[in-house]
């Protein structure tokens, strides 16, 4: 979607003055004021200064379904938001009148191409379940499986597209006109609400999702997840198997059908660590609704419309940081916080950070989730990113958000395990089982892919390249340097072996010389005992004593140079 102008007069302008009635209602005038221009823009404003967060969240739930689902995604930003917001707005419910059951039945119709009665023997007309976004109905098919039947509320699309222009309308304006919207940075957050909004209203989608979790947990007998029909499912109706069971926080009802609720709390706790480190895909909204115990203690997810997906280099890097804070190995968990992208080395006070994060960690090992609130240690874990200015990406936001909900699951049957040491043991097979091993395999196939399309291109490259020099469109020029200081050393090295070649050949002939029979001009002298000597004598001698002076030149030179 474009960005609609400030200037621009939009199509959704009549509801301007309802939504300024509805800021004013909950004690936002002052904010109405300002986004019309008439109130004065303050700068660096203060904490004490935000708009109040529970008036917020109730202005949100008074706008209508898309605010809503905004204000839910605002609240899994607690990178950005103080504690305080993200606790208020992950209060607001998803939960709105029903549609009138023709207007589900005309898009059931509508989607499946036949009448409501060739596909189901029963439906019933009351719904098990409303939201925003999609309903749901219990139902019964002509061949007698029981199902639910989920339906996209008809016009939501067009109902979210207009909500859309006029949340882009307000972003402009709420980062031109207020430090905290710049903070947040209230365009960025539209966008990202835009596109995972239109996931939510793609049913096939979900359906894909429920067959990914289906391949995933086939072999684990303690979870089941329903089946989906894909006969009678489409883009915007999703038919899939009724699942009948308690909902986990009934734990009175829990325990009377026979299960143990811790048990179930374990249960759902090895689920939640084998989609982190097994799957690379995690059920992101585990509340009470979507979580079944079923009558022969099995556990059932269902509603898999928002999930968040992990790539194998992050699975191992939340197996590290596992397994550093269940082993108190906190240079492990910098190792996977800088591998992760998390924190810089040449920009962070990594001493500090580290100091920092040993303080909030340590009181909580060896705790039962009784004994502790994750959100607590979400709380903590949030002052160190406001601190250290951590970026967070949104898969490990929604990670943290789904922390926060299995650990409320968790305490709510009164769990005694320790999520660490539950988590544990498949940190340690992720790491053990070669993950890093397969990844090179896996890199060096994706290389050799590559190397084989660049040496696939390379004779057109050559040939460009020559045909270019031939007609002259390019020069071919040679530069070489750092070759003087060897080319001297090899000049010096070639003179002295030249020099010992002359010496060698000196004292070969001198040698020749002093031995020869015949004498070339003998003369009569009288010195140190000699009485003739001739001119051959005198050569041989001279050529010896020349050969000796150059010899111990050379020998000297080559001392002096070190290098014997």
């Amino acid at each position: 979607m474009q960005l609609p102008l400030v200037g621009r007069r939009l199509r959704g302008v009549r509801h301007f003055g309802a939504i300024s009635r509805v800021l004013i209602k909950h004690g936002l005038g002052e904010i109405a004021e300002r986004l019309w221009g008439r109130g004065r823009t303050v700068k660096g404003a203060p904490r004490s200064g935000w708009p109040d967060p529970a008036r917020i969240r109730r202005a949100l739930e008074e706008l209508g379904p898309s605010f809503i689902k905004l204000g839910q995604l605002m609240s899994t930003r607690g990178d950005i938001l103080p504690p305080e917001y993200v606790e208020e707005l992950s209060k607001l419910q998803d939960r709105v009148p029903p549609v009138p059951f023709s207007a589900i039945q005309a898009v059931i119709e509508k989607e499946l191409q036949q009448p409501l009665t060739a596909v189901f023997e029963h439906i019933d007309v009351q719904s098990m379940a409303a939201a925003s976004v999609a309903q749901v109905h219990s139902a019964q098919l002509k061949t007698g499986e029981r199902v639910a039947v989920k339906v996209i509320r008809p016009g939501i699309d067009k109902r979210i597209r207009k909500d859309l222009e006029l949340m882009y309308y307000f972003a402009l304006k709420i980062e031109k006109r207020f430090e905290l919207g710049r903070i947040l940075g209230a365009v960025n957050l539209v966008k990202e609400f835009e596109r995972t909004i239109f996931r939510e209203l793609d049913m096939l989608i979900e359906a894909g999702n429920i067959e990914r979790f289906t391949k995933n947990f086939r072999e684990i007998d303690e979870i089941y997840i329903p089946k989906v029909y894909w006969t009678y499912t489409a883009k915007s109706v999703l038919v899939m198997e009724h699942i009948d069971g308690i909902k986990m926080d009934r734990v009175e009802e829990i325990r009377r059908a026979g299960i143990d609720p811790q048990q179930v709390a374990l249960i759902g706790l090895r689920s939640f660590s084998r989609q982190l480190m097994q799957s690379g895909i995690f059920h992101a909204d585990p509340h009470p609704g979507n979580t079944i115990v079923m009558y022969d203690g099995r556990v059932s997810l269902v509603d898999f419309g928002i999930v968040g997906y992990l790539d194998e280099e992050t699975m191992l890097q939340i197996a590290h940081v596992f397994l550093g804070f269940a082993e108190h190995d906190y240079d492990l968990v910098m190792d996977a916080f800088a591998a992760a992208g998390l924190i810089h080395t040449d920009t962070m006070d990594l001493s500090g950070f580290r100091q920092d994060l040993k303080e909030i960690s340590e009181p909580f090992y060896g705790r039962s989730l009784k004994t502790i609130a994750v959100k607590d240690v979400y709380d903590q874990t949030m002052r160190l990113v406001y601190k250290y200015r951590i970026v967070l990406p949104r898969n490990l936001l929604l990670l943290l958000k789904t922390f926060i909900q299995t650990e409320a699951l968790g305490k709510i049957l009164g769990s005694e395990a320790s999520l660490l040491e539950v988590t544990r043991p498949y940190a340690k097979r992720l790491l053990e089982r070669g993950y890093e091993a397969q990844k090179i395999f896996k890199n060096m196939g994706r290389e050799a892919r590559a190397l084989g399309s660049h040496l696939r291109g390379m004779p057109k490259l050559l040939h460009d390249v020559f045909r270019r020099l031939a007609t002259g469109e390019h020069r071919l020029e040679l530069f070489h340097g750092g070759l003087e200081q060897a080319s001297g050393k090899f000049e010096t090295g070639l003179n002295r072996l030249t020099i010992g070649l002359v010496i060698a050949a000196s004292i070969i002939a001198a040698a020749l010389v002093l031995n020869v029979s015949q004498n070339v001009m003998k003369f009569e002298i009288d010195l140190f005992g000699i009485r003739t000597l001739s001119i051959t004598h005198l050569l041989g001698l001279a050529g010896y004593i020349i050969a000796t002076l150059l010899g111990l030149w050379l020998i000297v030179s080559i001392i002096r140079s070190r290098k014997l």
